[in-house]
């Protein structure tokens, strides 16, 4: 899913990918039922208020937000993602509005949300620290951030193989994924207290890749 952006330009600037953008559409029900969807429920859960979504991709979360949820406001740059995103809104359990716009540039004030929701798109923003202060700007002191994450491997043999990866043709193939990043690191540094985390290998039945490594969790405003 598409969440980046330098910091220049305006906000609601399109980031057009249109080879990476229709193989995610095609797979993304494959991988829902390899148990992505059960980690979207897990991430997603008593969740409550008004929630910024960044880099909603196709929406694939949309359909498991819970009751307490009053509205979700998608964010996507991808112009192909954001019109499959703005379908899978009109069937979602909760109110969606999706809009343009960029993880280091987001068209919402300051305070606006309750909390907001990152699921694997900060592996392919470039600057990370510009926009996790991004979204502190725009979630309530206490309010919360969800995650769900490629991190970087335990073993030392696979974060060599995630930084060749990263350095070649993983970001070409992967919509600008990088898969040796470190998002409690991120999450920590930029000022974020981790209330939870979980690693996990996703998805769990196939073969290591440099993208298997995950991390699921919650941070505190």
């Amino acid at each position: 899913m598409s969440g980046d952006t330098s910091m220049s330009g305006g906000r609601g600037v399109d980031l057009p990918r249109p080879r990476f953008s229709r193989f995610y559409a095609r797979i993304s029900e494959a991988l829902e039922a390899e148990g992505l969807a059960e980690l979207r429920r897990e991430m997603l859960a008593e969740l409550t208020g008004t929630v910024l979504e960044v880099g909603a991709g196709n929406g694939m979360n949309f359909r498991h937000y819970p009751g307490g949820v009053t509205d979700v406001i998608a964010v996507e740059p991808e112009p192909h993602l954001r019109s499959l995103a703005e379908r899978a809104a009109k069937s979602a359990p909760v109110a969606v509005v999706v809009r343009p716009g960029t993880a280091g540039r987001l068209p919402l004030p300051d305070a606006s949300v309750d909390a907001a929701v990152l699921c694997l798109v900060l592996c392919s923003v470039d600057d990370r620290p510009g926009a996790l202060a991004e979204i502190r700007r725009v979630v309530r002191p206490g309010g919360t951030l969800r995650f769900l994450e490629h991190t970087i491997a335990d073993s030392a043999a696979l974060r060599i193989v995630q930084r060749i990866a990263d350095a070649t043709v993983w970001p070409l193939l992967a919509g600008g994924c990088h898969t040796a990043t470190d998002p409690v690191a991120e999450l920590t540094a930029a000022g974020y207290d981790i209330t939870t985390s979980r690693r996990l290998r996703f998805p769990d039945r196939r073969f290591t890749q440099p993208s298997s490594p995950h991390v699921l969790g919650i941070a505190s405003r």
